[in-house]
């Protein structure tokens, strides 16, 4: 299990932006879970700068995650 990254805004009913780790970017459509391995959603984009990049999750229903919650990929 990876550290996909925090999150940082809830956009919406079903958007997360999250702060990731530059060392360890996610792969794209990547299924990310919390800390219980439940799943939250797809990484659909990764942007922002080299040295801070933030991606966008797109929720499977509607979002239940708090800021500053860990995210995790496989």
């Amino acid at each position: 299990m990876k550290l996909a990254g925090r999150v940082k805004h809830i956009c919406g009913s079903r958007t997360l932006v999250i702060e990731c780790d530059p060392g360890q970017l996610p792969r794209l459509h990547t299924t990310v879970t919390d800390r219980r391995l439940k799943p939250v959603g797809k990484l659909v984009e990764v942007f922002g700068n080299i040295r801070a990049p933030y991606g966008l999750v797109v929720c499977k229903g509607t979002c239940t995650t708090i800021p500053g919650e860990k995210l995790f990929t496989k």
